[in-house]
């Protein structure tokens, strides 16, 4: 049974960091796209990073606009773990953060495309 959990969500104020890390079990982080999500109050949830497997050992990492350049996303193949830094964080990154994973082709920006889902962790960026 494939099992995501996210870890790392909390409070912080605007221009602080957090470190979110998804952590997999039943699923190889190593041969499968693993991708951060988020969903704020009464909006859709967004497509946020991604960390892309191309096949062999060869990866790809995306991000949304509003976070380059503050966000980057890892992946530690041993701890089977994906983690994705947040910098310079501010008050529209609050959001419940949902880590998705699967064998993802192209679409690595839809959600329709990944399998496995997290329950999610919630961020809140505030002074």
């Amino acid at each position: 049974q494939v099992q995501l959990v996210e870890s790392g969500g909390g409070l912080v104020q605007p221009g602080d960091s957090l470190r979110l890390a998804c952590t997999a079990s039943g699923l190889p982080v190593a041969t499968n796209t693993v991708a951060w999500f988020r969903q704020a109050p009464g909006k859709e949830r967004e497509f946020v990073s991604a960390h892309h497997w191309r096949g062999a050992r060869t990866y790809y990492k995306y991000y949304e606009d509003s976070v380059k350049g503050r966000f980057t996303i890892s992946r530690d193949n041993d701890q089977n773990t994906v983690t994705l830094h947040m910098n310079s964080l501010k008050p529209e990154d609050t959001a419940t953060y949902y880590c998705a994973a699967g064998q993802v082709a192209d679409a690595w920006t839809s959600g329709n495309a990944y399998s496995y889902w997290g329950q999610g962790t919630q961020v809140t960026i505030s002074s």
